[in-house]
C-alpha cells in the first residue's frame, strides 16, 4: 500500500495532484469520461463513496482516502 498525502476541496483534484506526481495513474482509476472504473472502489475514512460517476462525495480535512482495485478471476 502507498501512503501519499495530497491537497484538494474534491475527489478530481485530489487525483489530478496523485496524475502529477504519478503521471498514468488516473488512467487505472478512471475511464475515458471521468467515472471511476468498474473495478476500482474509492473509500473515504472507511466508507465507500456513493457517487461513482462525477466523485461528488463529501470529504472532512484531514481524512484517510483509500484506492482499491478489486481482484476477479477464477
Amino acid at each position: 500500500m502507498q501512503d501519499t498525502s495530497a491537497g484538494g476541496a474534491t475527489l478530481t483534484d485530489i487525483l489530478g495532484e496523485m496524475e502529477t506526481r504519478y503521471p498514468g495513474v488516473r488512467s487505472y482509476i478512471l475511464d475515458e469520461q471521468g467515472s471511476l472504473r468498474k473495478h476500482v472502489n474509492i473509500f473515504i475514512d472507511g466508507v465507500m463513496i456513493k457517487d461513482r460517476t462525477t466523485l461528488s462525495d463529501p470529504f472532512p480535512d484531514q481524512c484517510e482516502i483509500y484506492i482499491m482495485q478489486a481482484l476477479s478471476g477464477g
